[in-house]
């Protein structure tokens, strides 16, 4: 399972969000929540830059966005990596035995899952 991030997310007068600008694998379930904080960060830029010729929301975009996007991309790549075997490959079925053994016997490492899981809080 791939993952794509489009950086930056904005070109000109283009914004992207959603799949346009990022495609995650589907073990982290983080999709549609990051197209929802995307668009929850692009409204009211958009709105400040066309009703009130204010650009800096807009500027902002892409930088406010991203580090959002990388977080829940690594977050996904690896629950995809930990969850999911690579057959013929004792190498990686023993470290995806180390991964869940950590996750189910560290309480920060469960953690550091269940934080990642919910996501990161928009900025406000």
């Amino acid at each position: 399972m791939r993952s794509f991030v489009a950086t930056p997310m904005r070109y000109g007068n283009l914004f992207l969000a959603g799949d346009a600008a990022h495609i995650v694998p589907p073990t982290g379930a983080k999709g549609l929540n990051l197209a929802v904080a995307d668009v929850a960060v692009l409204a009211p830029a958009l709105a400040a830059l066309v009703r009130d010729g204010e650009p800096g929301l807009a500027d902002a975009y892409s930088e406010t966005c991203l580090g959002r996007v990388w977080r829940a991309t690594y977050f996904s790549w690896w629950m995809t990596s930990m969850l999911h075997s690579t057959p013929g490959d004792p190498f990686n079925t023993e470290v995806q035995h180390a991964q869940l053994r950590h996750v189910v016997t560290s309480r920060h490492a469960s953690a550091a899952l269940a934080e990642n899981y919910v996501g990161l809080p928009l900025p406000s």
